[in-house]
């Protein structure tokens, strides 16, 4: 029997959609587990190790001690012996101006203190006069004395701010690092803070880096011992102690790390564009020779840290109305359990109570299971259309 060409299409349609929806309903068994067991959920064991919790910010390698020095006489620079980057010892001669002038006023104050030490002293006027003399001489004296520059501790010449031939008062720009400020005499003070005297010259610091004109004619800085100063987000320095341990790496220098320890936390806050951050500083130990001045570093500060714990992914936990749970797998199930967390790590948590070693937790992802659940991507078949058609239609 002919069958019409209408008839024919209804027919060949028909076959394919029957085809279409038979390999439809075995990819929709497949991807839901139909005849074929769901995907194991990724898991990690807890396991026992130690959790550390860091807080970093950024700076500069600046010394614990730098001087700004200056001559305590006026005059013309006669004498510079030293360049920038030049290591010196303390008490070592940096420069001097011309000292005819002090040396001649110094002879006239010891002819005039001999004659008053001549006079009778056993009177009020030849006493008086005994004690101006004296007095003037000592202040020649400091004048002659302050026509040299000595270096007053040892370290390293990080500016020349004068030339020979020029005045005594230098001038230029430097920039200096350090924590107080004052006048030093030659003995000056071990320590950055305090005062002295640097062969009858005047020094002084500054509390922290600082760029542009300078009062010093030469500047000093102590290379051996060196300091970061961070600054740290006002949540971050609620962590900071005092004698805390950090580890410094550096820009410059891709592997290479120096240790250290909080020395200071300033009390004040600093804001820049609605930032709070406070700085601490951190003195370095076992400084890698080659670490140079004002290179930039990040400081990593170790604020907690919890040994053989209990440990599971920090990813792995989740908070929320102030309980933390995890999320493991009990004989093929998921359950949830409450847990006591200790210190929180970036990558590891510690468990205090809840879980126990081995136990299986299952690890999370952004997207969730990433499995096909109740149906096909789009809501009905392949191709997110809905129901197949059926024959050519009309």
């Amino acid at each position: 029997m002919k069958l019409s060409t209408k008839r024919r299409a209804l027919i060949v349609n028909g076959a394919l959609g029957v085809l279409l929806l038979g390999g439809a309903g075995v990819a929709y068994a497949s991807l839901n587990g139909g005849s074929s067991a769901e995907v194991a959920p990724s898991t990690t064991p807890v396991t026992r190790g130690t959790v550390l919790s860091s807080v970093s910010a950024s700076g500069a390698v600046e010394s614990a001690r730098t001087r700004s020095l200056s001559f305590g006489s006026s005059g013309t620079v006669q004498k510079i012996y030293v360049e920038n980057g030049d290591k010196v010892t303390k008490g070592q001669i940096l420069a001097r101006v011309d000292d005819t002038a002090a040396e001649e006023s110094l002879d006239a104050a010891a002819a005039s203190l001999d004659a008053a030490k001549d006079g009778d002293t056993s009177t009020a006027s030849g006493y008086s006069q005994y004690v101006q003399a004296r007095n003037a001489y000592r202040d020649a004296k400091r004048t002659l004395d302050g026509t040299v520059l000595k270096a007053p501790f040892s370290g390293t010449i990080t500016a020349v701010n004068g030339t020979v031939g020029g005045s005594s008062s230098g001038s230029g720009s430097s920039s200096s690092t350090g924590t107080s400020s004052g006048s030093a005499s030659s003995g000056g003070s071990s320590g950055s803070r305090g005062t002295g005297s640097s062969g009858g010259g005047s020094t002084s610091s500054s509390g922290s880096s600082s760029s542009g004109s300078s009062g010093g004619f030469i500047e000093i800085a102590d290379t051996k011992r060196l300091q970061v100063v961070g600054d740290f987000t006002e949540s971050d320095v609620t962590k900071l102690k005092i004698g805390l341990s950090a580890t410094v790496t550096f820009d410059a220098l891709p592997g290479v790390t120096a240790s250290g320890k909080v020395t200071l936390i300033d009390p004040v806050a600093q804001t820049s564009n609605n930032v709070v951050q406070y700085s601490a500083t951190v003195s370095l130990t076992d400084v890698p020779k080659t670490v140079r001045l004002g290179q930039t570093t990040t400081v990593q500060v170790i604020v907690a840290k919890a040994d053989d714990a209990l440990t599971v992914p920090s990813s792995a936990v989740r908070t929320a109305g102030g309980q933390n749970t995890v999320t493991v797998l009990s004989g093929g199930k998921q359950v949830t359990k409450t847990v006591e967390v200790g210190v929180k790590g970036d990558t590891l948590t510690e468990i205090k109570s809840g879980l126990a070693e081995g136990d299986q937790v299952v690890r999370t992802s952004a997207g969730g299971t990433g499995g096909l659940q109740g149906g096909f991507p789009g809501g009905g078949f392949p191709g997110g259309g809905g129901a197949v058609r059926l024959g050519g239609g009309r």
